[in-house]
Parts: C-alpha cells; sequence; structure tokens
C-alpha cells in the first residue's frame, strides 16, 4: 500500500476545516470557550486528515525522537511482555528506548493512545494485531516512519508485520485433538472475545474440525479478562451445559491451567475424563503436574524480530525487511490430552 510522504499539519487541518490556523490550535490543545460547532469542524479535519499534534517543538521540530512507541492489549501476563523483552533486546547498544501503551483490545482507546504517542514524534510505530478503527488506520498509512504490526499474519500489513497464523494454531489444535480421538469437543475463551486473533483461532479449529466430520458441541465466552478464575468459571458453565464434552480447547494457557486447577480440586481426572489443552507456552506450564498440552507461539522471536527490523528501517538501510513475515508455531504436547 502506498503511504502519504508527508504528515499533515495544523496548517492542513484549519484547511481543511475552514478555519484559521490560531482556531484550529486552540481547538487542538482543548483551550476554552471554544463553540461545540468549532470544536467539531476541527475534530472532525483532524480525524479525516490523520492528524496528530507534536510535543517535540522548537529546534526538534519535525525531527524523529528516539522514541518508538508501542502499543499492545494487555501485560496481565507473559505474552506481551516477552514482546517487549524482544524489542528490547533488538533496540540494546542503541539509543532506541520504548514507550508502551495498553489498549485492553479496544479499538477506540488504541486509536487514542496512538495520537497521544505521536504527539512525541516517535521514530516507529510498533503495534499489536492487523485490525484496527478506521481512523487508526489511517493515521497509520500516513505516517512516514515505519509501521511494525506484530503477532498476526493473516492478513495484510499497513507496512510491515512480524507473526504467525492463528488460522494455522487453530488447524494445529484440532489436528492434534482428533488425531487423540476426541469427538466431543468444546472451547472456552475470554475477553468476550474482543481479541481478533482468538477469535480467527476459534473459527479455524472449528472450521477444521468440521473438515473431518465433527461440529463444536458448545463454546463458553467469558467477558472477564483472561486469568485462572475466569478458566474454572468458563470451564464449569461449559460442562454444566454440555456434560458429555471429553476435551476443550482454551484460548490461552491462563484459562486452561485455570481449569485445569478446578479438574484437580474437584476430582475431574485429566485426561482420562476430560482432556484440556491451551494455547502460547507459557513457561509456567513446566512446573505443573500434569503438564499442559498447548501450542507454543514465538513471542519473544516476534519481539526481537521487529526491534531489528524497526532499527534497520529507522537507519535507513536498504536491507531492511519488510512485508508480510510468517513465523511458525508448534504444538507442545502435555499430559493433558
Amino acid at each position: 500500500m502506498t503511504k502519504v510522504v508527508s504528515r499533515p499539519t495544523l496548517r492542513d487541518v484549519a484547511h481543511h476545516a475552514g478555519v484559521s490556523v490560531i482556531s484550529a490550535s486552540r481547538v487542538m490543545r482543548d483551550a476554552p470557550n471554544i463553540s461545540d460547532g468549532l470544536r467539531a469542524r476541527v475534530r472532525a479535519a483532524a480525524n479525516a486528515l490523520g492528524y496528530t499534534p507534536n510535543r517535540i517543538a522548537g529546534s526538534l521540530r519535525g525531527q524523529a525522537s528516539d522514541l518508538v512507541a508501542v502499543i499492545v492489549p494487555s501485560m496481565s501476563n507473559s505474552v506481551f511482555a516477552d514482546i517487549l523483552d524482544g524489542i528490547d533486546e533488538g533496540f540494546k547498544g542503541t539509543p532506541l528506548r520504548t514507550v508502551l501503551g495498553l489498549s485492553r483490545y479496544d479499538m477506540d482507546e488504541e486509536e487514542a493512545i496512538l495520537r497521544e504517542l505521536l504527539s512525541w514524534n516517535p521514530a516507529g510505530v510498533i503495534i499489536s494485531g492487523l485490525e484496527h478503527s478506521a481512523a487508526a488506520t489511517a493515521i497509520l498509512q500516513r505516517l512516514e516512519c515505519p509501521v511494525i504490526e506484530v503477532m498476526d499474519s493473516d492478513g495484510d500489513p499497513i507496512d510491515t508485520s512480524v507473526g504467525f497464523s492463528m488460522v494455522k494454531a487453530g488447524q494445529v489444535m484440532a489436528d492434534h485433538f482428533l488425531a487423540q480421538g476426541y469427538r466431543r469437543i468444546g472451547y472456552v475463551g475470554a475477553w468476550g472475545e474482543l481479541p481478533v486473533r482468538s477469535r480467527k483461532r476459534r473459527l479455524a479449529f472449528e472450521a477444521r474440525l468440521a473438515e473431518n466430520g465433527v461440529e463444536l458441541v458448545d463454546r463458553q465466552i467469558e467477558e472477564d479478562q483472561s486469568s485462572f478464575a475466569a478458566g474454572a468459571a468458563g470451564l464449569q458453565a461449559l460442562l454444566a451445559r454440555s456434560p458429555e464434552i471429553e476435551a476443550v480447547f482454551f484460548a490461552n494457557d491462563d484459562l486452561a491451567l485455570g481449569a485445569l486447577f478446578h479438574c484437580l480440586s474437584v476430582g475431574i481426572a485429566v485426561p482420562e475424563r476430560l482432556a484440556l489443552a491451551g494455547f502460547n507456552g507459557l513457561d509456567m506450564r513446566d512446573g505443573i503436574t500434569p503438564r499442559l498440552t498447548t501450542i507454543r507461539s514465538p513471542r519473544n522471536e516476534i519481539g526481537a524480530r521487529a526491534g531489528r527490523i524497526m532499527l534497520d528501517r529507522v537507519r535507513g538501510r536498504p536491507s531492511a525487511e519488510r512485508g508480510r513475515i510468517d513465523l511458525s508455531v508448534s504444538l507442545l504436547q502435555g499430559a493433558t490430552t
């Protein structure tokens, strides 16, 4: 996708809105005594142009900082911490530093954070996922700095993406369940299934089962964020409706381990009575018996690769990777399936 070569200025916003630069500036600074009509016109123009204010002023005007804006959904488990560690590894020994924003799987919040972080004129943007609000997408498409979308490879990046296929991950787990002989299968997710990536995996999982003549018996999507407690609650709700289920795929390891702890506490034999499997391959599974079956996501590799690419792009190296970079996932066979 061709990128616009210049970042919209406040003068562009004023012209688009049909107001003076001073009036546009007052709106963007949230100055008092501004009519609702004027505020709406200027904000609409800013959204249409993808304008974000630049807080790096004076002698630094127009120059990028050494900051790289990183926007991820959550730090409630190690998934995105591993990505950040990888990015930091890629920046090691350089002036580049990350500044972090958490979107909590809310596209409107992601857009607001993006606007705020761009006001510091970062050297680049690393953002989670390939799906964003229309306004955020427009802003990202207009940026002159590098934009790297991480985690997902099922789609077309705005600039460059580093991730893996959620579709492939869902298919891998479906194939494993089928190979183990399970036919009465359920699914548990969380966050109200706001994560687009989780939905892609689930749909691919269900589709691969259906290709082999197996329909998903039931699914339970918890509204709360992912946690051990949500995994236990989700499993209980699922089994209350569909006690015949013999195997459950969870959206991530947090949920699956919470369900495992519940099974151990109430005497549900795993995997003899109920097989459980997660996603992500978190290190904590290594210290828990029985060890969880899961799919390893290459989180640290994603971060490190994105960090190196960002560094190459910022330094203007012609060999810097671009486009869609697809890493592989692998099944980690445990004792829960």
